[in-house]
């Protein structure tokens, strides 16, 4: 079988993203062939058309760590031609081909059938909002109550942050979206935010413990904004992070840990298990459904997927990109 491709190539220039046809042989090895409808646009990709980047094991490599589609053939009785589905983390995108082509290979155990969700809205949701699902998921987990007071989100234009804000509001709790972008806010507001304030942190230095405001917080920032929220958490209230756009290193002590007993969730898609996986996918349909997808959603073909992730990879991208991959090359 033939089909086109988007391939990422190094060379010593730096990186190409090249339109290509390939043939089946090209792809891994997997349980489940599946035709591409739609892929997404993710910071993690825009790294692995980035030399250095750090997230490719070994060129060349179809990027896209989010698929979804529908199963042409499967060896694994799970699955069966005709099956939706959306697969998306473990090695996808980064050390097997993802989903920037017309076919993907995967194994079956990275492969969740959708029930609820369309093929767009899968990919429309994507490794972003999976992981704003798994944030609200760890708060509520916690004990989380829309009774506790204010949740705050950080970095709120972007893929986490804005579906974290739309889940949340759906949920009835008090959102306070953080962004440094200027004219953010009519959106924001239309996703569900009952107020929208500036990048943090404000003061130059990190206060140890600061004025308690929040009782829960998705952050997707890290660094000294992170240091600063959890200054200012309320006691017992808890941060889930799963980014680390302001940097690595976190300049805080154990004082809102010890004084206030705030909780600090670590938040992982990559590795999720497939079980858990597939169940909160399964409530990404019902209750965790984001009410607001079509305000997220931005539209490209794939043929303009380095475009876009040029734009995500300078700061210029709000919201959530699916590319198109079925018809579109």
């Amino acid at each position: 079988m033939e089909f086109q491709a988007m391939v990422a190539h190094e060379t010593d220039s730096g990186i190409t993203l090249v339109h290509e046809r390939i043939t089946d042989d090209f792809l891994a090895p997997g349980e489940v062939t599946i035709k591409v409808h739609y892929s997404s646009a993710n910071y993690k990709d825009g790294l692995a058309i980035t030399p250095g980047g750090g997230v490719v094991r070994n060129y060349p490599i179809i990027p896209g760590i989010d698929l979804a589609g529908e199963v042409t053939a499967s060896t694994d009785p799970e699955f069966a031609p005709g099956d939706l589905v959306v697969a998306h983390g473990y090695d996808i995108g980064v050390a097997q081909h993802g989903g920037y082509a017309e076919y993907a290979r995967v194994p079956a155990k990275w492969v969740v059938r959708l029930d609820g969700l369309t093929p767009r809205e899968a990919a429309t949701l994507g490794t972003a909002g999976f992981t704003a699902a798994m944030s609200v998921q760890a708060l509520l987990d916690h004990g989380l109550t829309p009774a506790d007071g204010p949740v705050l989100v950080t970095g709120a234009t972007g893929g986490v942050g804005s579906v974290a804000v739309d889940i949340l509001a759906g949920l009835g709790f008090e959102v306070v979206a953080s962004t440094g972008k200027l004219g953010a806010g009519e959106l924001l507001s239309a996703l569900g935010a009952n107020s929208v304030i500036g990048r943090l942190p404000g003061e130059e230095k990190v206060r140890p413990l600061g004025k308690a405001q929040w009782a829960g917080v998705v952050d997707s920032v890290g660094g000294k904004s992170l240091a600063h929220i959890l200054s200012t958490v309320k006691y017992g209230g808890a941060v889930a992070v799963s980014g680390l756009t302001g940097g690595p290193d976190l300049p805080t002590t154990v004082l809102p840990f010890i004084l206030r007993g705030v909780s600090l969730l670590g938040v992982d898609s990559v590795q999720f298990p497939i079980a858990p996986r597939r169940e909160l996918w399964a409530r990404l349909a019902k209750d965790l459904k984001p009410q607001h997808l079509s305000l997220l959603e931005n539209y490209a073909p794939i043929t303009e997927a380095e475009a876009v992730l040029r734009s995500i990879l300078d700061g210029n991208h709000s919201g959530r990109t699916v590319l198109g991959v079925a018809g579109e090359f």
